[in-house]
């Protein structure tokens, strides 16, 4: 029967069976007979059958094979009774899931229960009430809320058995209702709750107390977000029952406060400082050890006699009644909790919490240990500086950040892990590797002053025979992060004692023993290696080894690397004997497709020419300039840089041999570069660097007019402009360098020519302003008019060209041309293009040099803030925040006060100044600034639209750039935040286009501000909002606009790294948003427009879910299942899923690369 049984299972497995009624009630039959079989395999083999039977035949043959199983469940034969609790387990796990809502689910479910539940009931035979509890807390746990008019006969059934004489039957039923609070509706829970709190007000033994304690912390364990509103009452009890001598009860107490510290943040907050104050009192909780207080004696044993409760006698007390070290253990894995959950206490912590958790390092039980260590392990990660908060400037002032006081305490540490580094426990050591790591990583260079102390644990570890490979990877790669961040001679003097044991690990047969210890010889390398001075006999030899591991294609790069760092050493080492060799091999590199090579090798040599040009010949130069054509071109900007500042040194060391470049193919390249709309940055300064050392060589064919020439003849030659503005500023910029290099010749240009074209035109108005960004043009009477004419020019290229340049020129010479602009702006029609000139003016000119206009200018500004025309406002704004910034004492008070203009246009013009005044670099007005922008926030209630949306994109640029400036607002300042997130009905009417309608929410940029804005919060005052107020923000979001429904996804994205207990809380709320978002469809005859925009949507909602996912417990969320389970279903999103997945662990692995 064993083989024909093995066969049917092969059947039943393939998709294609078909299986008529009889043959079903056949097959049926015959299963759950072989289930009473005598041989217990084929037993195994029949159950097995179960799981797929049950999704082939029809639902009243599944109704039979349960109630069947239902009834072995009771028998009194012990093995039948286990092989049908396993087939009821495995009916219920192939069950369609609830969210497919799937009628067979439902009633087999249905069925099951009520037999189950009146098994628990009767309370006869414990073993099957055990097989059934966990049955049913099996099926809660899948098909949950499909049972929901059965949950109140469930926790009926369930609640009698918490007073179990039995402790097992007790802890399965906490298991079973745990999975029930997961599910059930509100009026089960509060049934639950209450009669939770009814019962331990009442108390009546303790065993019981112990039960509900811990079906307390179950609960808050599976539903925190339920039972926060209950802490209030739950918590007094919990702090009472911590008082009473019973170590067992304060280990669940203590494991209470843990789950509602984790599970609940918002509601446990004013309750933490009692869960800290508890946790510290049990942390060091030993009543029957006496440690002496220099803790010299470690192991003087004293059994307190007079400790009644213990013994009650005076008999040898046992180490094994001992239960104190559970109430530690729970102490240390509590404050864990706490420290990982409250970022805004650090400061508090290392009060209180880090000395404490310092001195219990010396715990005797290890596995106590442990959990002390990685307590202390999670308070240095909250600490890690990344938190750009920690690093508020602000707080730096006030003296005691938790990097300063963690410093203060690092001796404390040191001593207390020096101790622990010599124990014989292995996992003690690897703790203590740990904690040594995270702290460096925290505080570099932290360690300076104890390393005598540290090394020779660490090498203890290292020489151990008994050690593991995994500590000893740990004190290897322990080792290696304090080389790298401490300085290397603070290890000169233990490299000797260092050397032997690291140099046996690099011969270790396991590899990443050998890969961790290769680190550190890497660094012991670096720490040994700054004694160049003392090889000048070897170096000959050592210099020839380096020619021949240039030869080696694996060797080269690194050889590269070490030859610029030996060229640019201030020991000036003699490289005259290898240098004909390696130039002409450095020059093939640069053939070469490796682009790191290429860098590195365009370095080298560019060294090489500045400290020893005498020993480089004519030929060797000849070499690297006949490779160095391909190497210009703005495919690779990087490698072009590298490219001109080699040239640019070459000009100096060996004018001579510039001669070939005339005619030749590096002047078209660069030709065309400077044409590139790419070129910018580094890349544009070293062209201009070039130019200017180029026209200095005097070389003939390369002098000013030949290189005008050549970079402007293609303007004046073709009809066609250019195909990028780019290329006519960089054009510009470039002729601006030459004729700075050559102040004797007069700037060719070329404006009023009538013949000339626009393109003409432009380039010589932005070389005019390039130029005269530096030089005084104010010689040339001419100017003035010729660039009021190119106002009025029909091309709006060649009329911003001109107000640019009319700005920069009066860079040259304010007292010139500062007052023709402003004069000019007062009578002319043309404020625009004038104002953009100003802009200029002010953005670029020397503070000093503006000093004496500002009056002036601020008097003219004021004039045009009320300006109908936005674009104008916003560059008087500009202007005006600018201008505060030369005098903020002044200044900054006036904006201020036109906060009060009747205008709107003034007042969002003023508001939108502001933000002009912040950057996120320290500056003279900050702390003015930060006195007063709260006058300017008040905008955010102002009655205008526009004022709101300025005012809020303003600090948004204040909470990115510079958040200490707004950090002490926020209170006053998110009420109104919030409040913008709202969609308006009075905002959105409808225009009439033709015969369509179409619907225009004028709030939309208002609301998109306002999201924008809880985004940058996300980053910069984590630490000061409430997140929950936060989500429910978030969740109006995620049903409103496309725009602001992108912002939302990504914030959901941030906030389940951020603060996943919290995103947790609130799954459900979050999840129908987004699963409605992904089953949308577009109607079939829209435009393509708005297929891409939902494909858009649907993906970013998909980053969201995998985002959510990477929360622990999410997935145990019934609606995230349902939604998971729809996705799986569904190929389109299915794909996308699938893809978003593959990115982000492919990100993550790349972020793990690089830390």
């Amino acid at each position: 029967s064993f083989m024909a049984t093995n066969d049917l299972m092969t059947e039943l497995q393939k998709d294609s069976i078909k299986l008529d009624d009889d043959s079903e009630r056949k097959v049926v039959r015959m299963i759950l007979k072989l289930l009473e079989d005598k041989n217990g395999e084929v037993q195994n083999l029949a159950v097995k059958c179960l799981g797929p039977l049950v999704s082939k035949v029809k639902e009243y043959q599944v109704e039979t094979i349960v109630d069947t199983l239902c009834t072995n469940m009771l028998s009194d034969k012990e093995q039948l009774r286990d092989i049908s609790s396993i087939g009821l387990k495995t009916v219920i796990g192939e069950l369609p899931p609830a969210s497919s809502g799937s009628a067979l689910a439902a009633s087999v479910c249905k069925k099951i229960t009520g037999r189950l539940t009146s098994a628990i009931a009767k309370q006869e035979d414990v073993s099957v009430q055990l097989e059934a509890l966990d049955i049913m807390a099996d099926m809660l746990c899948r098909q949950g809320g499909l049972l929901v008019n059965f949950h109140p006969s469930i926790l009926s059934c369930l609640l009698p058995q918490l007073t179990s004489p039995r402790l097992a039957v007790r802890k399965r039923t906490i298991m079973a209702l745990g999975h029930l609070v997961m599910s059930c509706g509100n009026l089960v829970f509060i049934d639950l709750i209450e009669h939770l709190l009814a019962e331990l007000g009442r108390n009546d033994n303790m065993s019981t107390t112990r039960t509900y304690i811990q079906c307390t912390a179950a609960i808050s364990r599976q539903a925190g977000h339920r039972i926060g509103e209950y802490l209030e009452k739950i918590i007094p009890l919990v702090v009472k029952f911590c008082n009473v001598d019973d170590d067992e009860l304060r280990e669940y107490c203590i494991q209470a406060f843990e789950s509602f510290v984790r599970r609940c943040p918002k509601e446990v907050y004013p309750h933490v400082p009692t869960v800290i104050s508890i946790c510290l009192r049990y942390l060091t909780y030993d009543p029957n050890y006496n440690f002496d207080d220099e803790d010299e004696d470690d192991n003087a044993m004293d059994a307190e006699q007079n400790d009644e409760d213990y013994q009650g006698s005076d008999d040898e007390y046992s180490d094994d009644d001992d239960m104190s070290w559970k109430v530690r253990r729970a102490a240390a894995k509590c404050l864990d909790a706490v420290v990982s959950t409250r970022h805004e206490m650090l400061p508090e912590f290392y009060r209180s919490v880090s000395p404490a958790l310092v001195c219990r390092f010396k715990e005797r039980e290890e596995n106590v240990k442990a959990d002390v260590f990685h307590a202390y392990l999670s308070l240095l990660k909250q600490t890690r500086p990344a938190q750009s908060w920690l690093a508020d400037p602000d707080a730096m002032e006030q003296g005691d950040t938790p990097l300063t006081m963690l410093q203060s305490q690092v001796p404390m540490i040191v001593k207390a892990l020096h101790k622990q580094l010599k124990e014989k426990s292995v996992k003690t050591r690897q703790c203590c590797f740990n904690m040594l790591t995270e702290l460096v990583n925290v505080l570099p260079g932290a360690l300076t002053a104890h390393i005598p102390v540290l090394i020779p644990g660490i090498i203890f570890s290292l020489n151990d025979k008994s050690s593991s490979s995994n500590l000893k990877i740990d004190a290897l790669s322990c080792l290696h992060v304090i080389m790298v961040t401490h300085p290397a001679h603070a290890f000169h003097a233990h490299v000797p004692s260092l050397v032997p044991p690291v140099v046996a690990c690099v011969g270790d047969p396991f590899y990443k023993i050998t890969s961790e210890a290769l680190l550190v010889t890497q660094q012991l390398v670096k720490i040994i290696c700054n004694l160049g001075d003392r090889l000048p006999a070897e170096l000959p030899g050592t210099l020839l080894i380096f020619l021949e591991r240039l030869k080696n294609e694996i060797t080269r790069l690194t050889t590269v690397k070490a030859l610029t760092l030996i060229a640019g050493s201030p020991l000036k080492i003699d490289l005259r004997p290898v240098l004909p060799d390696a130039v002409p091999i450095l020059a093939s590199f640069l053939r070469k497709n490796q682009r790191a090579l290429k860098l590195c090798t365009l370095a080298a040599l560019d060294i090489l020419l500045r400290n020893y040009s005498s020993a480089v010949t004519p030929v060797m130069v000849d070499a690297v300039l006949a490779e160095l054509p391909p190497l210009i071109s703005e495919s690779d900007m990087h490698v072009s840089q590298m490219a001109l500042s080699f040239l640019s040194t070459l000009a100096v060391t060996h004018p001579s041999s510039l001669g070939q470049l005339s005619g030749g193919n590096i002047l078209q390249q660069l030709i065309a570069l400077v044409r590139s709309p790419l070129l910018q940055g580094g890349a544009l300064a070293a062209m201009l660097d070039f130019y200017q050392a180029l026209v200095a060589t005097e070389t003939s064919g390369l002098g000013y007019m030949d290189l005008l020439r050549m970079l402007t003849g293609p303007v004046y030659s073709q009809s066609a402009a250019l195909p990028h503005k780019q290329a006519y500023c960089s054009i510009a910029k470039c002729v601006a360098a030459l004729t700075r290099a050559c102040p004797d010749e007069g700037p060719a240009v070329d404006v009023k020519n009538s013949r000339s074209t626009d393109s003409i035109r432009l380039l010589a108005l932005l070389s005019l302003g390039e130029v005269g960004h530096h030089v005084d043009l104010s010689s040339q009477p001419e100017l003035k008019t010729v660039i009021l004419d190119a106002f009025s020019s029909s091309s709006e290229e060649v009329k911003s060209a001109a107000s640019y340049a009319l700005g920069s020129i009066a860079v040259g010479n304010l007292p010139e041309y500062l007052p023709f602009v402003l004069q000019e702006i007062s009578s002319s029609k043309r404020q625009y293009l004038l104002l953009h000139s100003l802009k200029e003016i002010i953005s670029s000119a020397s503070v000093s040099g503006l000093k004496p206009y500002v009056e002036s200018v601020w008097t003219l500004l004021l004039k045009h803030c009320e300006c109908q025309e936005e674009g104008t406002r916003n560059v008087v704004a500009e202007c005006l925040g600018k201008l505060t910034l030369i005098d903020p004492e002044t200044l900054l008070p006036r904006l201020k006060g036109y906060l009060l203009s009747g205008s709107s246009y003034a007042r969002s013009s003023v508001v939108t100044a502001v933000k002009f005044t912040i950057s996120d670099q320290p500056q003279p007005i900050d702390p003015l600034l930060k006195n007063c922008i709260g006058d300017f926030l008040k905008t955010l209630e102002d009655p205008d639209l526009n004022v709101r949306r300025v005012a809020l994109v303003t600090f948004n640029s204040a909470a990115h750039n510079k958040p200490s400036l707004i950090r002490e607002l926020l209170d006053s300042v998110l009420p109104q935040l919030y409040n913008e997130t709202k969609v308006r009905k009075e905002l959105i009417r409808e225009v009439e286009m033709g015969p369509f309608k179409h619907t225009v929410d004028d709030g939309l940029d208002l609301r998109k501000a306002a999201f924008e804005c809880m985004y940058t919060l996300l980053d910069s005052c984590l630490d000061r909002l409430d997140i929950f107020v936060f989500l429910n923000h978030v969740e109006d979001g995620l049903k409103d606009h496309y725009d602001i429904k992108m912002l939302t996804f990504l914030m959901l994205a941030r906030l389940s790294s951020l603060c996943p207990s919290a995103v947790l809380q609130r799954l459900d709320r979050l999840v129908e948003p987004l699963r409605a978002t992904c089953t949308t469809k577009v109607k079939a005859n829209s435009v393509k427009q708005e297929f891409e925009k939902q494909d858009e949507l649907k993906r970013s909602a998909m980053r969201a879910v995998v985002a959510l996912l990477t929360i622990p417990e999410a997935e145990k969320s019934p609606l995230m299942s349902e939604f998971q389970s729809q996705i799986s279903s569904n190929q389109e999103l299915a794909a996308i899923f699938d893809s978003i997945q593959r990115d982000s662990s492919s990100a993550n692995m790349e972020s793990m690369d690089t830390s």
